[in-house]
């Protein structure tokens, strides 16, 4: 599969809000304005019409005053009362058929069992945000030496006809084994085994994951903007 026959790329302008309006709905909550996952998956927030008063106003009341929010894009203008906080740039890429997906017969799926030692990980590698129950948003797939959990993979945003490769994280020690790509392959065959196709975001200057991410097969479709604002006081 290449890019240009992957599906509509169009869903991946707003993938959060159309994962958390389609796929993820039922793990989310809010108005057909503003949604959010629910606390305990992710912080994430996604808005419709970022032009209409009313999508704030709902994104207000869904979250609470002088609350720290990511948003999926930067806007041109926040509603008096609301302050950005921090903003910085990104990319999205897409798998073309370049992408070699196949199992990893090491790799073990990951679940509620695993939360602790998921998070432990998390904490050490820091990939972003992750949270207790994160691991419902999709597949979590893991290696353990002698007990420990020191590499995983998994899914997270679901807009329809895609899937993203999330929380890509090796612990130092493990390093240049090679484990990361294995993961990312792995859990690239679980969504192309569905007729879906992957795609993932990464900070502009993870110049390594971005290097990684392109020798495995994946092309830069659009820059996105990572941004934190806060909502009013009351």
């Amino acid at each position: 599969m290449t890019a240009s026959t992957s599906p509509d790329t169009a869903v991946l302008d707003d993938a959060m809000w159309a994962s958390l309006t389609g796929a993820h709905r039922h793990l989310s909550e809010g108005t057909d304005r503003a949604r959010r996952y629910l606390p305990t998956i992710s912080p994430f927030i996604g808005i419709g019409d970022a032009a209409d008063p009313q999508t704030w106003a709902d994104l207000a009341q869904l979250v609470g005053p002088g609350q720290e929010v990511a948003i999926p894009a930067g806007v041109d203008a926040l509603p008096e009362g609301w302050s950005e906080v921090i903003s910085g740039p990104g990319v999205q890429m897409i798998a073309t058929d370049a992408v070699a997906a196949r199992p990893f017969d090491e790799a073990i799926r990951l679940g509620a069992d695993d939360v602790h030692d998921m998070l432990a990980l998390i904490a050490r590698t820091q990939p972003g945000p992750f949270l207790p129950e994160t691991y419902r948003l999709g597949t979590y797939l893991g290696i353990r030496r002698e007990g420990t959990l020191v590499a995983m993979a998994g899914e997270r945003l679901h807009p329809p006809g895609w899937t993203e490769i999330s929380a890509v994280c090796t612990d130092a020690e493990f390093r240049g084994q090679g484990l990361a790509t294995r993961l990312v392959l792995a859990v690239a065959d679980g969504i192309y085994a569905r007729g879906e196709t992957p795609f993932l975001h990464a900070a502009a200057t993870n110049t390594n994951a971005i290097e990684l991410y392109e020798k495995l097969g994946f092309v830069h479709r659009s820059g996105i903007t990572f941004t934190v604002v806060r909502t009013p006081d009351r």
